[in-house]
Parts: C-alpha cells; structure tokens; sequence
C-alpha cells in the first residue's frame, strides 16, 4: 500500500495535483522550482517495490543494480536541484551512488543477521564457502572477512572511478557527492578492524565527521 500511495503521489505531482501530506507537497515545490525528471522517482520507487523482503543478493551486480536505481537515482535528483546537468557529475553520481549503496549493505549487514535475514550478494559468499548461517551466528573466520573485502574493495573501486574524472566535473556539483566523508570513514574503519563487520567500533557515530565534511568543502573535492 506504501508503494502504491507513492506512486500515485508522483503521478499526481507531475499533473500539479500533490495529495495533501507534508512530504508530498515538499516534493511538488521542489519539482515545480527544479523541474526535477520523474523517471528519477518513479526508479526508486520500482527498485524498493521489488526488494521489500530484503532477500539476499544474487551477486554484486544486483546489489549495484540496486544502489544505481536507488541512491545514484537520488544524487541525480540532488544534481538537478545544484542546477548542474553534466554528462561528468552524472557519470560520478553513478558510482558513488553505487559505492554508497554497496556501504549502507555492509554497515547493515550485523542488525540483519541478528534478525537472521543476510542480503550480501550470494555469490561472493559461495566463492569463499561462506553460508548465511555463519553471517547470523557472527562468525568472524577469515573466510567470513574475505566476503566482506570484496564487497568493500567494490565500494573503494567506484569511489576511485568517481574521482579519476573528478576534474571533469563542474565544482558547483561537488556538495552533492560529500557523502563520499562518511563512505571514506566507513572504508577506513573496517579495513583497520581487519574486515571484521561485526566489530563493536564499527556501530559507533564518529565525532569527526563534520570536521572531514568541513575539510572535503573547503578543499572543493568529493
């Protein structure tokens, strides 16, 4: 029903026709002030539609899959409202997009597996014989670790290619990728535990964060 409300919610923000509820409105402004592109939404809504069980992953192309419909739809989104539509940023926002869907999996792969549900893509884990059950008793062997450096090495690999054009793409987009700060601080933090997802440090908030957020604006890098 969730699905279907937002649904019919673009259909009828696009014919300047918003339901009353406070979210809905925001986005009619918005789309009238930004002329933001509907198949953008309309993608995010399709891609949360299919994976409502949060079943596992056949491989990493299906979690990237997700993560371009998802959270890259949503960096073009924000692009458009920055005024910038550049064939360049849209190529980043693809892989970060990606790399940030690939870290939101991994950072919520402890709360899953304490509810017995593992959505790691399935075909890292046979290849390291890996089973969902070893996820949901938290096992912590190096077969385990290895699963999850190949996930995180994915997510490095796209922030790479996001930055290897990164003098390509207009500065005035650069505030929309600096979700990069806490992508970076994840990485850095589970390559220090040594690829242990369950360690405790990693479920803690990191202070710094708005000072790396501070440093990344003032530098005018992503």
């Amino acid at each position: 029903m969730r699905m279907q409300f937002w649904r019919k919610a673009v259909e009828d923000i696009y014919c300047d026709n918003p339901p009353h509820q406070p979210v809905a409105v925001a986005l009619w402004r918005a789309v009238k002030r930004h002329n933001l592109t509907k198949m953008w939404f309309t993608k995010i809504i399709d891609e949360r539609e299919k994976n409502l069980d949060d079943r596992a992953y056949r491989n990493i192309q299906e979690l990237e899959t997700y993560a371009e419909n998802t959270q890259s739809a949503l960096l073009y989104l924000t692009l458009e409202m920055l005024g910038v539509r550049d064939i360049h940023a849209d190529h980043a926002a693809s892989h970060i997009g990606k790399a940030h869907g690939i870290v939101t999996c991994l950072r919520a792969t402890p709360y899953h597996s304490a509810r017995r549900k593992v959505v790691l893509p399935m075909d890292i884990c046979m290849l390291h014989g890996v089973s969902q059950e070893d996820f949901i008793r938290g096992k912590q062997e190096k077969n385990v670790r290895d699963v999850i450096y190949d996930i995180a090495s994915q997510a490095h690999i796209h922030l790479e290619h996001a930055r290897s054009f990164r003098k390509k793409v207009p500065v005035k987009a650069y505030p929309a990728f600096y979700c990069t700060v806490a992508l970076d601080a994840y990485l850095y933090n589970i390559r220090k535990v040594d690829f242990n997802i369950f360690h405790p440090s990693l479920q803690k908030r990191s202070t710094l964060l708005p000072l790396y957020l501070y440093i990344r604006s003032w530098k005018k890098t992503y």
